[in-house]
C-alpha cells in the first residue's frame, strides 16, 4: 500500500500541528489520545541522531521510486511543519464561517456509517473538499485552498462528534496523501 503509515507521516504530523493550532477546538482529549497511541508520530520517532552525531532511522522513512531505485525523501524537520501548521490553522480560521453546516452534517453521517469504505469516505471527504474549494472564493492556490478546507472540514467533523476524530483524522491523511502529498513535500 502506497499509502501506508511509513509514507503518511509528514501528512499525520501536519494535520495535528494544524489541529493543535486551530482555535475551536473542543476534541483535546482525543487529540491527545491520537499521540499517546502512535497514530500520529513524532518526528523523533522515525529520524533521529545518536550519542556521535549519527543519523538513525528506524526504516520507516518515506521514499519514492526513481528510475527504478528507492529514493528516500528529504528529513522532515518538526519544527517547520509545526509552523506551517499553524500558519495554514490561521487561514482555516478564516475559512471555517464560510463552511456551510449542511456539509458539515452529511459528512459527520457518512463517518457514523461503520459500513462505508475507507475509500468511500474518502471519496465523499474528496467531493464536499472540491465542492467548497468552488464555492468559497479565495485568491489562494488551488492545492492549498484544498488542504486547508480538508483540514477544517475534519475540525469541523471533530467538533461535532469528538469521537469520530480518529476515523476522520485516518481519512484526511488519506485524501491529503493521495491529492496532495506533492505540495506538501513543497511547501516543506
Amino acid at each position: 500500500d502506497i499509502h501506508s503509515y511509513g509514507s503518511t507521516q509528514m501528512e499525520r504530523i501536519l494535520l495535528y500541528n494544524f489541529l493543535q493550532s486551530s482555535s475551536n477546538c473542543e476534541f483535546g482529549d482525543q487529540l491527545q489520545a491520537l499521540q499517546s497511541q502512535g497514530i500520529v508520530p513524532s518526528v523523533r520517532h522515525f529520524c533521529c541522531y545518536d550519542d556521535e552525531g549519527e543519523l538513525q532511522t528506524d526504516g520507516n522513512r518515506s521514499g519514492h521510486l526513481q528510475n527504478g531505485e528507492l529514493v528516500f525523501d528529504p528529513e522532515v524537520n518538526e519544527e517547520i511543519l509545526q509552523m506551517i501548521g499553524a500558519q495554514l490553522a490561521e487561514i482555516g480560521d478564516q475559512l471555517d464561517r464560510e463552511i456551510q453546516a449542511k456539509v458539515v452534517n452529511d459528512l459527520v453521517q457518512h463517518f457514523l456509517n461503520e459500513n462505508v469504505s475507507r475509500e468511500e469516505i474518502t471519496q465523499y471527504l474528496s467531493q464536499a473538499v472540491e465542492g467548497l474549494a468552488r464555492a468559497i472564493p479565495s485568491d489562494m492556490e488551488q492545492e492549498k485552498a484544498l488542504l486547508v478546507l480538508a483540514m477544517v472540514l475534519t475540525k469541523k467533523i471533530a467538533n461535532r462528534v469528538p469521537s469520530l476524530l480518529h476515523r476522520v483524522f485516518s481519512t484526511t491523511v488519506n485524501y491529503i496523501s493521495q491529492h496532495l502529498h506533492t505540495y506538501i513535500v513543497r511547501m516543506v
